[in-house]
């Protein structure tokens, strides 16, 4: 059995999606597909989710619905015509719109995540048809079928139940066309989730049916080790573990969304990243282990929008519980942490940078100074991350200091350093103006053509 995703790009027009169907075609084992909504066409185009939150903003606002419900439906509309299929998928998806439209929406977040969740859940629906039309008998599932998630105001999850109902998916002749990136809770009420949701629901999926092999089809061959936009032809990964994928995924590729890896890691199935546009190209495979290469490093990333919240204080390591009541002051305002460096009198959060206002920056700083005595307290701002990952630098003496030696000849300074216990990455915080410049550098350091004897 393999269950695979098929990204925006993926299904943007008729043409990706014959490919598709030829993708899928071609083994009979791939059994259950997950798709996204359609993504862009061409460079300036529109993805169709963000024509839905413009629909959405629209109904909420009394602006013009009617004019915005048409142009996803002629979106819609174009893709079916130019497959073959009749209007009554158009009149199923233009149907199905109004009705979200007419939805409660005394809940904006609710409401808005509804009108979002259509653009995946009607391509399924769009794309089921296709499959038959053509002689690949396929039906639509939908989400409320067995994707439960967990209820606000959590960060959206599955819950342990979606893998018992989802697991004899595929069990029949049919494909499954599955939509991504939303499910429901108990109670009924969508949920989306976050960016890259469709990758997170075809890994559920995977896992719900102990799938043999999850394939991520996307538009790029394989995972690269650094961002093409950024280096110039990096070096293309062929294998990766989970923990440095998820460590990578984290910190800025776009390719592979973080969260997915949880099912399939805890299930050991493999992931193959793959280009729906070159499906012969091999991919990069994610394993749990791997065999290790001459270089120490399998990736170097970038993310920016970060802040430092930085605390000083004499005789910190002294006082029992600081740390606690820090960061316990940090979950008061409903904010999560990244990271937490720290020497003997100080100590660094990282935190993201959207999850902060001025209200919440002063009240942080008023009560880490009137409960916690610091000396000096305050924000940082405009900060990115850069990691550099690999399972060999375990074994690898020195490489700290090569990264900041590479680092220190752009002239740029080093914010923040940060290695995790599993010393499979190391984290340099930088001014986000140097990220680029930095990235570049750490490259050249790592990814130099090795010459042997």
């Amino acid at each position: 059995m393999i269950v695979c995703k098929f990204g925006g790009t993926s299904v943007a027009n008729a043409e990706q999606i014959r490919k598709v169907a030829n993708i899928v075609k071609s083994n009979p084992a791939r059994k259950i597909i997950a798709v996204s909504a359609p993504g862009k066409r061409f460079g300036d185009d529109i993805k169709v989710t963000d024509m839905l939150i413009e629909l959405a903003d629209a109904a909420l606002n009394n602006g013009d619905v009617t004019k915005k419900l048409q142009a996803v439906v002629n979106r819609f509309k174009e893709i079916a015509e130019d497959l073959g299929l009749d209007n009554s998928i158009c009149e199923v998806i233009a149907k199905d719109l109004q009705e979200r439209i007419a939805y409660d929406n005394t809940d904006e977040f609710i409401f808005i995540d509804n009108i979002k969740a259509s653009g995946e859940d009607n391509n399924a629906k769009l794309i089921a048809e296709y499959f038959t039309s053509i002689g690949m008998p396929a039906k639509y599932v939908s989400p409320k079928d067995g994707l439960v998630l967990n209820d606000f105001p959590e960060r959206t999850y599955a819950l342990a139940e979606s893998y018992e109902n989802l697991k004899n998916l595929g069990s029949g002749d049919e494909i499954v066309v599955f939509p991504g990136f939303f499910g429901y809770t108990k109670e009924g009420i969508l949920r989306t989730f976050d960016r890259g949701g469709s990758d997170i629901t075809g890994s559920i999926l995977a896992a719900s049916v102990k799938a043999d092999l999850y394939e991520n089809f996307t538009d790029v061959d394989c995972v690269f080790s650094a961002n093409p936009k950024v280096v110039n032809d990096p070096v293309g990964i062929s294998e990766i573990t989970y923990r440095e994928m998820r460590e990578l995924s984290y910190s800025g590729f776009s390719v592979f969304h973080d969260e997915a890896l949880m099912p399939v890691y805890k299930l050991s199935i493999p992931v193959n990243v793959k280009n729906t546009n070159n499906p012969s190209a091999p991919g990069t495979k994610i394993l749990p282990t791997r065999t290790l290469t001459g270089r120490p490093v399998t990736g170097i990333s970038a993310d920016n929008g970060f802040s430092i919240l930085y605390v000083s204080k004499y005789l910190m390591n002294r006082e029992i519980g600081f740390g606690r009541k820090l960061l316990q002051i940090i979950e008061e305002e409903q904010i999560s942490y990244e990271h937490t460096p720290s020497g003997l009198d100080d100590i660094s959060v990282i935190i993201r940078s959207n999850q902060l206002t001025e209200e919440k920056e002063q009240r942080i700083v008023t009560r880490v100074k009137d409960e916690l005595h610091a000396d000096d307290v305050y924000f940082r701002h405009g900060i990115s991350m850069i990691v550099i990952v690999g399972e060999g630098m375990r074994n690898n003496t020195g490489l700290a200091a090569r990264a900041a030696a590479a680092i220190s000849r752009t002239g740029a300074n080093i914010e923040m350093i940060n290695q995790g216990s599993s010393e499979v990455s190391l984290v340099f915080g930088v001014l986000s103006q140097t990220e680029n410049q930095i990235l570049r550098a750490l490259y050249d350091e790592f990814f130099a053509p090795i010459t042997v004897g």
